[in-house]
């Protein structure tokens, strides 16, 4: 209950006969004093002091009455106010209008059952921005000493050819091969101009897009194997064909799916869920286009789209883009190449100084990784998104909250685990095939790949990161158990980052830089 307190604006409180306040609280009590029982004026007044003064117990501000009311205006009424105008009185004479807080000894001070803010029931209900705040701050100083600290043990490490270098244009047949792997679309929307046309069968069809689909894989690989290029644009180009490959299967996959529908409906067997725009099946050159470029590894016909191209949002992402582009080839060049040289194979060394590098490698492999998040799926993608006025933009969820590595599966990448679930895991459960077989398939799926994306362009086929992948089932009934067991969100979660940052990627990057340095050090010598 807080009342507010207007001073009095008259000079003279005996001349005009009461003080002016604009007090709702002293209005009301003027009011009553005009009528004819003013004992019961005095005794609200009273009454409403105590309650004031009990209110305050509470933790309320109260400003004082007292100081607003004119004793003489009490006895004017005729009647003997005694111990209230005292207490009034008293008021004034401790400060008036001064006094604003009253808390009496008397007055409770714990009043419920209250749990401390850390405590396990209530820290989820607090919120943590101061001690977002300090991690903030200390990242920054712990940070700042490590830049100063590696520069002046190791020097400025980055070099002109960081952006561009000579070798780069040794790359020249990935590059052609990068710029034809379009064709295989064309090929396979040819297939389903055909197949719509019912010029060629089922099987034909099928036959068809997994050749197309296969040599669109298997064709960068033998470039990239055939020639010595450099590590990275091998990676870019492995990329480029895995996403080509996951798009050319959705394509045939839909469009098989929606032929089904169709010819359900010729026959009068119409699904019950199949709508008439799925029922009557076409193949548009245009969709498939846009298809290839949208940020989505899923075919529809149609996509939902924003009304206009927010230019100025664009280029502020652009420069973000070009920014932590810029911080992650920094960290690679001053903090993790020097790591990785200094360190040796850890299968083959002293498992102490294995650990070592491992945890010395971690905070800036995480760095890197997470720049490489935010620049791909967030920047990206969402440029290529507004550039095609691309609707949908869930292209990740908090990961980062994830309580079990199946949730972070199912979160982290969005792209490829509608796709896995579109057309690997659900077809799978179609088939009858057990959702743990469902589910081995599709991570086998996703090891392939991974494999191929490092092995093909290091040359190099210790199926590290396959293993590393596959490693991911055990770990997925691991923190489903520990949840289910102890209900809480942060047994999986600390494991989660434990297995990624701390263990998983840095041994990854450690196995494969030495595997590759022997490569390298065994071709040299033939």
């Amino acid at each position: 209950m807080t009342i507010p307190e207007t001073p009095d604006n008259s000079t003279d409180a005996t001349t005009s006969g009461g003080a002016e306040s604009s007090s709702d609280l002293n209005l009301s009590l003027r009011r009553r004093r005009t009528a004819s029982n003013s004992d019961g004026a005095v005794a609200e007044l009273a009454s409403k002091i105590d309650e004031l003064e009990s209110d305050a117990g509470g933790g309320q501000v109260i400003k004082d009455p007292g100081a607003e009311m004119d004793s003489g205006t009490l006895k004017s009424n005729g009647k003997d106010c005694g111990t209230v105008k005292d207490r009034i009185e008293n008021r004034e004479n401790r400060g008036g209008s001064d006094v604003k807080f009253t808390y009496r000894p008397s007055v409770p001070a714990h009043r419920a059952l209250k749990e401390s803010p850390l405590s396990s029931d209530n820290i989820f209900k607090q919120s943590h921005a101061g001690l977002f705040n300090l991690c903030i701050v200390v990242l920054v100083a712990v940070n700042s000493r490590l830049i100063i600290e590696n520069i002046m043990k190791y020097g400025w490490l980055i070099k002109t050819g960081f952006w561009f270098s000579s070798r780069s244009l040794r790359d020249w047949p990935l590059l052609m091969c990068c710029l034809t792997l379009p064709i295989f679309s064309l090929a396979a929307y040819l297939v389903e101009k055909l197949a719509c046309r019912k010029y060629i069968s089922a099987p034909t069809v099928v036959f068809l897009h997994i050749l197309f689909s296969s040599t669109a894989v298997l064709y960068p690989v033998s470039v990239i194997l055939s020639c010595e290029s450099a590590v990275l644009s091998g990676v870019a180009l492995m990329l480029f064909a895995c996403i080509v490959w996951l798009k050319l299967v959705s394509y045939a996959h839909t469009n098989f799916d929606m032929r089904a529908i169709a010819n359900s409906v010729d026959k009068g067997d119409a699904l019950s869920n199949a709508s008439s725009a799925e029922s009557s099946h076409d193949v548009s050159f245009k969709s498939l286009v846009y298809f290839m470029v949208a940020p989505t590894l899923c075919y529809q016909p149609s996509y939902p789209r924003t009304a206009s191209i927010r230019k100025g949002w664009v280029v502020r992402q652009f420069v973000k883009l070009i920014i932590f582009t810029g911080f992650m080839g920094f960290i690679i060049e001053q903090y993790i190449n020097p790591i990785v040289q200094n360190s040796q194979h850890p299968l083959k060394g002293d498992l102490l100084y294995a650990i070592e590098r491992v945890l010395k490698l971690s905070v800036p492999n995480l760095y890197v990784w997470l720049c490489m998040f935010y620049c791909f799926f967030h920047l990206w993608l969402n440029i290529l998104a507004e550039l095609l006025r691309f609707g949908d933009r869930e292209f990740y969820k908090d990961w980062w909250n994830a309580r079990t590595v199946e949730e972070y599966w199912r979160m982290w990448n969005m792209p490829v685990h509608k796709w896995m679930v579109r057309h690997i895991y659900f077809p799978c459960l179609r088939h009858k095939i057990p959702r743990g077989v469902a589910l081995l398939i599709t991570f086998f799926v996703s090891a392939v790949f991974h494999e191929l994306c490092i092995a093909v362009p290091c040359h190099i086929f210790k199926l590290w990161a396959f293993i590393g992948i596959m490693f991911q089932i055990p770990l997925v009934g691991i923190t489903n158990y520990l949840q289910n067991k102890f209900r809480s969100s942060m047994v999986g979660n600390m494991i989660f980052w434990f297995i990624f940052c701390i263990l998983g990627q840095p041994m990854c990057l450690l196995l494969y830089y030495h595997d590759l340095m022997n490569r390298k050090g065994t071709t040299e010598s033939r």
